[in-house]
């Protein structure tokens, strides 16, 4: 369907539906969801010339002097949006591009960026297909002055006896539904109150777009149960963190790019290099996949999180795992599976970097190194530090700062910016005396 067309749907469907409400969703470059609420005779001039608004005012967007930007919606991200409740008023949600007041994409828009890459891939002849396996923690409440409290002591695929926990999922599964964001599966994590929800195939921008809504979906179902729910990759101690393991496959047209029946393991030539690529360059890329100080409290060794680079078939212990395909289904099921990822990264700048560290893999021909044969859970660290992901957010953004890969990816607007605001949040971390110290030192020394 045609962009005009698109258009005509969307304008038809919300007045035959008596939509009272249209929000225009983006994000800054942290990921963070924005919204701009107008009334629905006002989305065709959005349509046609865009929403003008303060861009100065959003992190990472513009400087006082360059601020003003226009939001455009785009048609085929349109969902109409059940309320919480059965008695809430329908509205709908349409994710924007942000352009500069000339129209050109604007620099500081994650959403443009991954459109750029993904057109990139396109050039190169190929489309790019993700599922996310999103984790997240049920908490009593966001009281950050104390310790979490967990709702239960549940572990992996159990089912909860604190019913409760069950409903909130099963009815934000039925949200994530009657928006359009279709669910594979959902299950209790392994980690007590943590869940996981796992979203079917898209396409790059569609699945972006859909990890934003869903924890805007998640967070507002929970909180209507009386329940804080957070996707901080470590929230307590002693136990897994939450991840964000996502599927990746290349398609060439109806053609999946990463089988080869020829080879003994069914993968091609561009799979083994996209895999290349993926860890030729994954300390590069991992302060943006794991974009905060709590993330590299998740990748430590024995918690069941990637640690070492490496890749392997089937074996949870690599950073790059190679899933066996269902049986007879291997045309379309060859894929790969990219696990550093954490559920409060940007979405669209991770698929960015991401989809650009394997093209560069493809492109330049990356030779894959021998896949690990051992169980990396249980072994130790090796003396080779580039054999290691980065161990804290100062050491990856150092990696990042080095890297071309990534500020070409990025740009250098969000690229610039990105490493500065990190850079102040792990000097903050560095100057803050935590419960840790004041507990281990202050009667001692």
């Amino acid at each position: 369907m045609d962009q005009d067309h698109q258009q005509d749907y969307v304008l038809r469907t919300i007045e035959e539906r008596r939509v009272r409400l249209v929000r225009l969703w983006f994000t800054d470059v942290l990921g963070q969801l924005k919204s701009v609420a107008i009334s629905p005779v006002e989305l065709e001039s959005a349509f046609d010339e865009g929403v003008q608004f303060d861009g100065s005012a959003i992190d990472g967007f513009s400087r006082v002097q360059e601020s003003d930007v226009l939001a455009f919606p785009d048609p085929n991200s349109f969902q109409l949006m059940p309320g919480v409740d059965d008695g809430d008023e329908l509205t709908a949600r349409i994710f924007c591009d942000i352009t500069n007041l000339d129209r050109t994409p604007f620099e500081g828009d994650p959403r443009q960026v991954l459109k750029r890459n993904l057109a990139a891939a396109n050039d190169a002849g190929f489309g790019f297909m993700c599922a996310p396996e999103v984790e997240f923690f049920y908490l009593a409440s966001d009281d950050a002055g104390g310790p979490p409290i967990p709702l239960d002591n549940a572990s992996y695929f159990d089912l909860t006896t604190f019913d409760e926990n069950s409903s909130i999922r099963r009815r934000t599964i039925q949200r994530l539904e009657a928006t359009g964001i279709p669910v594979e599966y959902s299950f209790h994590e392994d980690a007590p109150s943590q869940h996981e929800i796992d979203l079917r195939f898209a396409d790059g921008l569609t699945m972006a777009d859909s990890v934003m809504a869903l924890r805007m979906i998640v967070r507002e179902v929970a909180m209507a149960s009386g329940v804080h729910a957070t996707f901080m990759p470590k929230p307590m101690e002693g136990v897994q963190g939450s991840g964000m393991h996502t599927h990746l496959s290349l398609w060439d047209g109806d053609s999946n790019a990463f089988y080869d029946p020829e080879d003994p393991v069914g993968l091609s030539v561009t799979a083994r290099g996209f895999i290349a690529g993926l860890l030729v360059h994954a300390r590069e890329i991992t302060a943006v996949t794991n974009q905060l100080v709590n993330s590299y409290k998740r990748l430590v060794v024995g918690f069941e999180a990637p640690v070492h680079v490496s890749w392997a078939r089937n074996n949870r212990s690599a950073l790059v795992r190679v899933p066996v395909p269902k049986k007879g289904k291997e045309d379309q099921g060859t894929r790969l599976e990219y696990r550093a990822l954490d559920p409060a990264c940007n979405p669209y700048l991770a698929y960015s970097v991401i989809l650009a560290a394997g093209l560069r893999g493809i492109r330049e021909g990356y030779e894959l190194t021998p896949e690990t044969s051992a169980n990396l859970f249980e072994t130790g660290t090796p003396s080779n530090s580039s054999d290691l992901l980065p161990t804290n957010l100062s050491g990856a953004l150092e990696e990042m700062e080095r890297s071309e890969l990534v500020r070409d990816c990025l740009g250098e607007h969000i690229f610039e910016w990105f490493l500065r605001n990190k850079k102040v949040e792990w000097d903050a971390y560095r100057s803050h005396v935590s419960s840790f110290e004041l507990q281990r030192y202050l009667r001692t020394w």
